[in-house]
């Protein structure tokens, strides 16, 4: 392990802790297809998709826990929202994370390129007047937040990812959730999703250790710098930012597909 290849692992985990901070994604969006193509291409490691989907794993889970500490003061945190979503989620990551072993690498991109389009979809939906209402009177469906949950915990938890960039569209677009309390809930509740991805991953044997542990340290400096940042930027730019983020994604990832 040399120093190129610890310097490419820490930017890229730099760059994705930093994002899932200021966006309130876990990060996986970004580091997953950055991990799979960057070390090929600089020659410093070739990863599986499964290997891939086992480090990411373990960048959300600590990326998520920076974010949801800079943003643990100022209302942002919904309990009732992050208590029915959370739940849900764990128990589909939990499954789809183990269930993951039994899908050939092409089948865990083409589910990764479909999630990604879904979510971009979403992001361009108007969101009309969703940041006027006050955080402490923010009302949502209890059980259709926990149903859609456990739907995006299954499928997260097969590509190694919190779920974060589905859960962010369906809090602004089905929810009604204000941006800033969006952005926060999710990362808590991502959290609690990467327990379960990350249980199941390191169970069945797909985590590259050296590599995982060095993007943990640069998610812990980076997502609460993320947070911080978004604290600070205009909500429309954030919801413009996360929607062309998931949308080159998405058309990166589909590219390769085909």
């Amino acid at each position: 392990m040399d120093i190129i290849f610890i310097i490419t692992i820490f930017l890229i985990g730099f760059v994705g802790s930093f994002i899932s901070g200021l966006l309130g994604i876990g990060g996986a969006i970004i580091n997953y297809p950055m991990m799979l193509y960057i070390p090929a291409a600089f020659g410093v490691a070739h990863f599986t998709a499964h290997e891939v989907s086992g480090i990411t794993a373990l960048q959300v889970f600590f990326a998520t826990i920076g974010g949801v500490w800079a943003y643990r003061k100022g209302g942002y945190l919904n309990k009732t929202l992050i208590t029915y979503m959370g739940i849900s989620i764990l128990i589909g990551s939990f499954a789809g994370g183990f269930g993951s072993t039994h899908l050939s690498e092409s089948s865990v991109n083409v589910i990764y390129g479909i999630l990604a389009l879904i979510a971009a979809i979403m992001m361009f939906i108007p969101k009309k007047g969703i940041d006027d209402v006050r955080l402490d009177e923010v009302k949502f469906n209890k059980w259709l937040a926990a149903l859609l949950a456990l739907l995006v915990g299954l499928a997260a938890g097969i590509v190694g990812a919190g779920g974060a960039f589905l859960l962010v569209p369906i809090m602004l677009v089905v929810l009604k959730i204000p941006t800033r309390m969006t952005i926060a809930t999710s990362l808590a509740i991502t959290f609690i999703s990467s327990i379960g991805t990350a249980i199941g991953k390191i169970t069945t044997g797909q985590v590259e250790y050296w590599p995982a542990l060095i993007m943990i340290v640069a998610s812990i400096i980076a997502a609460p710098l993320g947070a911080k940042a978004g604290k600070k930027m205009n909500t429309k730019i954030l919801q413009i930012i996360l929607a062309i983020l998931i949308f080159v994604t998405a058309i990166k990832i589909w590219m390769d597909i085909l």
